[in-house]
């Protein structure tokens, strides 16, 4: 159900006294909008002449910011992307979609299995590399587990080879982790030696269904690499819908992409404005 469809019956046809804004209040923490949003939408609403479906899609698309820029690349390949998010978001599948749609626009992918900690990480990115076509970088016996070591060997390997873009599974332990935090300092330190301007774009896959521990996790993650986008993974509804303007007003960083499914085609390019109809209307 669309969120005017929950809010409008108290929003619509008449005044908008304070025991409704209260009800609309409730209704928006429920669907993962966040204290902060959710007080300015409703502060919003309170002074807005007219209340309806559009009017309230504009205060949404505000809420999320512009659409983010085009991915930048690095004037001499390879480009590096780094792809940051704790396990069971989604990650490593969002990087796979990531290549698939890199390669739609005519662009060759390595794909880098720097995710050394959790099992099975780097077989299950070997398994969509295969899919994909694509050159795969993972853990050898020379870098012991190291996922600084796995990233640097697969820019030097997209560079010797001719590789467009290099996309980087990082390691995806809980964001509590000072080990982890540190871990991936490293990489983006690594990278950044072996190709001037690297990374080129760091991106966070974040689960759009967890609510405020995802927003925990983005600030986490803001504070201990150069963030360039999110991924928001797991929003095949809109009843936690909220969560991406939460997650958009934690880190000052744009959406870039929805994850929308399983299959490597479930990757969208995200815009605020038809989001932002796709929320408010259902």
């Amino acid at each position: 159900m669309g969120l005017w469809k929950k809010v409008g019956r108290f929003l619509s046809g008449g005044a908008v006294d304070t025991v409704k804004l209260e009800e609309v209040q409730r209704m928006l923490v429920e669907a993962d909008f966040g204290v902060a949003a959710t007080n300015e939408i409703v502060e919003r609403l309170s002074r807005a002449e007219k209340v309806d479906q559009a009017s309230l899609e504009r205060i949404v698309v505000e809420q999320l910011g512009p659409p983010a820029s085009p991915f930048a690349r690095a004037p001499e390949p390879p480009t590096v992307i780094l792809i940051f998010g704790v396990n069971g978001t989604g990650k490593t599948t969002s990087v796979a979609k990531l290549a698939k749609l890199l390669q739609s626009e005519g662009r060759s992918v390595m794909l880098a299995a720097a995710d050394t900690f959790r099992a099975g990480a780097t077989e299950q990115l070997k398994v969509w590399a295969d899919r994909l076509g694509a050159p795969f970088v993972g853990v050898g016996a020379s870098q012991r587990g190291d996922p600084a070591a796995v990233a640097f060997d697969a820019v030097e390997a997209a560079t010797s080879r001719g590789v467009d873009t290099v996309l980087v599974d990082t390691a995806g332990r809980l964001h509590t982790d000072e080990r982890l935090r540190e871990e991936l300092k490293k990489v983006v330190r690594v990278v950044g030696k072996r190709k001037t301007g690297a990374p080129h774009e760091a991106l966070l896959v974040l689960d759009g269904t967890v609510g405020q521990n995802a927003v925990r996790q983005a600030e986490a993650f803001a504070a201990a690499v150069p963030l360039t986008g999110l991924v928001i993974t797991k929003l095949d509804g809109t009843a936690k819908g909220g969560s991406v303007i939460a997650l958009r007003r934690a880190v000052q960083v744009p959406i870039r992409f929805l994850g929308t499914g399983e299959t490597l085609e479930d990757l969208e390019l995200f815009d605020p404005v038809t989001f932002a109809h796709r929320l408010v209307s259902g």
